[in-house]
């Protein structure tokens, strides 16, 4: 990927398309996410999970079928993805629809590439009393402390290569691109995140570094479907 030059963290009011360095200069001001919204502690709740993501699983694939107008409006799910419908958890969001279902810990939802496992989508939430995304500040610092917090290893470097806003049907989303780089791996992903019903909802859709060119494309259709639903 291309260099850019670090910005500095006294954010502009509007921020250009250039990397911004991992510091330490920053305090985490959100929880972090590793809150499961279906945990598996005992058997009686895998056999739980299990049924539910069955029943969830059934729901996306015949949503090309039917959908909450909720969900798209008037737009239908595009050719060669799927919809996945968590009208119990409140959200949704397109996913290819050769990738399949798995369990990835301490997330409610997760799809993958059938043959590049680190070619993947999930979801994940965690309680809030916050009832919107911009309660959490303004967007380059809340995004900022996500990514080089929260999403980041102490290992790795972390750099931001957008970030956008949008509003649908009243409710705000945040979506950015980023990358994290250890010495020996490097992974780029999209991440769309939200605040409804009471929880702070996350999804991540990335690839390895590689593939990145010849994937971001389609992926960032996941990232710009994610939808919170209200419950």
């Amino acid at each position: 990927m291309a260099a850019a030059s670090p910005i500095s963290l006294s954010w502009a009011s509007t921020l250009p398309k250039q990397l911004i360095e991992k510091s330490s200069t920053i305090t985490p001001t959100f929880p972090t996410f590793s809150i499961n919204a279906c945990l598996r502690q005992t058997s009686l709740n895998e056999q739980a999970c299990s049924r539910r993501r069955q029943i969830l699983l059934g729901v996306g694939a015949l949503a090309t079928s039917w959908i909450p107008a909720s969900f798209v409006s008037a737009e239908e799910v595009p050719a060669n993805y799927r919809a996945f419908v968590d009208s119990e958890d409140g959200y949704s969001y397109y996913y290819p629809s050769d990738w399949r279902d798995f369990d990835y810990l301490g997330h409610d939802s997760a799809f993958k590439d059938r043959y590049l496992a680190l070619q993947n989508v999930r979801v994940s939430f965690i309680p809030t009393t916050k009832t919107d995304i911009h309660e959490l500040g303004p967007m380059e610092e809340v995004i900022y402390n996500l990514v080089t917090h929260k999403f980041s290893a102490p290992t790795q470097k972390a750099t931001i290569f957008d970030m956008q806003e949008r509003n649908v049907d009243g409710k705000n989303y945040y979506t950015f691109e980023y990358d994290l780089t250890s010495t020996n791996f490097s992974r780029t992903a999209f991440a769309t995140v939200a605040i409804a019903n009471g929880r702070y909802y996350t999804l991540i859709v990335g690839a390895n570094e590689r593939r990145w060119r010849r994937v971001r494309d389609q992926l960032k259709v996941v990232a710009d479907s994610f939808k919170v639903l209200d419950i």
